[in-house]
């Protein structure tokens, strides 16, 4: 089974693909999703809307996993996420794809056993999770391995 892990953002999303056979999980690939902030908002949307179904196109993923929100100081960033998040999950419907979410502290508790992990510690993590031979980059890539990591391990895979 081939899972794609997304840590949603609008400057930078995330991405990770892990594939499942058995107890054995592999590193497929990452990478991120760059917006520029002199960009219009709504283009940077319909690029990011774009590129998840280009993604998905590529790996064919059988199961998407993305981060929820989570609380953030700043209103105005809480909502331009939470409006890259509404086009991740719309190119992820429009996939007929299923999807399961995962909160930050849920993925870093699964990945490290520490729920208040830092994202150096999940880059270090994942190299060795899945082998790799750099740290993972940038982090919200290594954040998106670690989503995809968080979903191949939980009961939600194995039911699939």
């Amino acid at each position: 089974m081939k899972i794609l892990g997304i840590d949603p953002g609008y400057g930078i999303v995330g991405y990770g693909v892990v594939e499942k056979k058995g107890n054995k999980i592999s590193y497929v690939t990452h990478g991120a999703i760059t917006t520029e902030k002199e960009e219009n908002f709504e283009d940077r949307l319909d690029f990011i809307y774009n590129q998840v179904r280009t993604i998905i196109d590529t790996h064919s993923p059988e199961l998407v996993a993305i981060e929820s929100l989570y609380f953030y100081k700043n209103v105005k960033t809480a909502i331009y996420v939470g409006e890259a998040r509404g086009v991740i999950l719309l190119a992820i419907k429009h996939s007929k794809i299923p999807f399961v979410e995962f909160t930050p502290h849920q993925v870093k508790l699964t990945v490290t056993g520490y729920g208040h992990a830092e994202k150096t510690q999940i880059q270090k993590i994942m190299k060795i999770l899945l082998k790799l031979d750099e740290l993972p980059k940038p982090d919200d890539a290594a954040d998106a391995l670690a989503i995809a990591w968080c979903a191949a391990v939980s009961k939600v895979s194995s039911s699939k």
